[in-house]
């Protein structure tokens, strides 16, 4: 069952692997669960007090609620699946309802910072210039870790000046790009090519040895550089991510805008960068209201 639930995840709904992994994983762990539990291995057996009895054990293991959460919304789709196939006729997860989780609002890095960061490089070899690319790319783009790892030379129209991003499902979008990241990745792409031969087909960012980037030195490089000029705990491409939105939001950007640009399916999934404004917003308002002259 679980062999034929990942393949609909990978074949028809186009998950990404890391995606489908997780959700076997989980899937996984829960059939393991209820074999030493309740002696069955069989998910058309599983009734909602089996399934609580899991999350009891999976909260006394000290694992966070978000991640809870996330195991079981892979048992509800999985069983959304055997309804469709015709497996089960009811499915135990009707009624369940997500554990609550603290709404956690991300310290996002300053534009001081992000120009601290960007004055720092070295591009006076192919790392430095890479690297300073990287970091020019995610704060001009919004893009995600694996979109950024996943782009192609031929995505790049430096004519139009836009950057086309294959992002979650194979769902492509348009960016558009500023004309100092333009130029910066002109010269980045000059050296990447006296590197494995000019050509617009490949990978756009490489290691050393002419092979494409990884999640973890993507990670190494955020980190490193900006450990040098902000003492935030947490220095990832994802808190570059919500920078990007929320400067533009401060800024003036619409909201829909922002949506569009960071490839987000729902306005919700947009909406928590307003959280990371609040600042900006009692700013406006002391200027705006005339009460507060």
């Amino acid at each position: 069952m679980i062999a034929s639930f990942t393949d609909y995840l990978a074949l028809e709904k186009k998950y990404a692997k890391h995606t489908v992994a997780f959700y076997q994983k989980d899937l996984e762990s829960f059939q393991s669960y209820i074999q030493e539990e309740f002696y069955t291995d069989d998910f058309t057996q599983v009734n909602y007090p089996m399934i609580r009895s899991w999350i009891v054990a999976l909260v006394d293991s000290g694992l966070h609620a978000k991640s809870v959460n996330r195991k079981l919304s892979a048992l509800k789709s999985f069983y959304k699946f055997l309804l469709k196939t015709g497996t089960v006729q009811e499915s135990p997860m009707t009624k369940h309802k997500a554990l609550k989780t603290p709404k956690q609002v991300h310290t996002v890095f300053s534009e001081k910072e992000i120009e601290a960061t960007i004055d720092i490089f070295d591009t006076n070899d192919f790392e430095g210039l890479r690297n300073r690319a990287i970091v020019e790319l995610f704060y001009a783009t919004g893009i995600r870790r694996s979109e950024l790892i996943n782009l192609q030379v031929q995505d790049i129209d430096f004519y139009n000046s836009t950057l086309k991003v294959l992002g979650k499902r194979n769902k492509e979008r348009i960016v558009p790009l500023i004309p100092s990241t333009g130029e910066v990745l002109k010269e980045y792409i000059t050296e990447r090519n006296k590197l494995v031969g000019s050509g617009e087909n490949g990978f756009l960012f490489l290691t050393k040895k002419g092979v494409k980037i990884n999640q973890t030195l993507v990670y190494r490089i955020i980190n490193n550089y900006f450990s040098k000029v902000s003492t935030k705990l947490k220095k990832s491409p994802h808190i570059l991510r919500h920078s990007f939105a929320t400067h533009l939001l401060n800024n003036g950007a619409d909201l829909n805008a922002i949506k569009e640009l960071l490839g987000h399916s729902s306005l919700a999934s947009t909406q928590v960068y307003t959280h990371n404004s609040i600042a900006q917003l009692k700013k406006v308002y002391a200027q705006a209201h005339p009460r507060n002259k």
